[in-house]
């Protein structure tokens, strides 16, 4: 089974968010705090560039820096069908993005 594991760190407003998120929708993941783990901070730099960018977010092979709540579950749809929710739908364009869609796919 792929779990989804989250890498963050203490203090970081991104990290909370994203969690916060995970856990309202209730997605099972796996947490790892990279300041208390040095593998997980060494597993992040090599995910990141080089750099301890969290949230970071594996899921099997495939691995997210800081990804929306939205990307996570996009992944997981493809990786970890178990943990999307049932009643989850990703987010629909607006009219703005649907104006811009439709302006570059317009034929020259």
């Amino acid at each position: 089974m792929n779990d989804i594991v989250v890498y963050w760190r203490p203090g970081c407003m991104f990290c909370a968010a994203l969690l916060r998120q995970l856990d309202k929708h209730g997605v099972p993941h796996r947490r790892v705090d990279i300041w208390s783990d040095p593998k997980a901070a060494a597993r992040v730099r090599e995910l990141a560039g080089g750099n301890e960018t969290v949230p970071t977010v594996t899921i099997g092979t495939s691995a997210l820096v800081n990804p929306d709540i939205h990307g996570v579950l996009a992944l997981a749809a493809d990786r970890a069908p178990h943990a999307v929710p049932n009643d989850y739908e990703p987010p629909q364009p607006g009219r703005l993005s649907r104006w811009i869609q439709a302006k570059l796919s317009r034929p020259s």
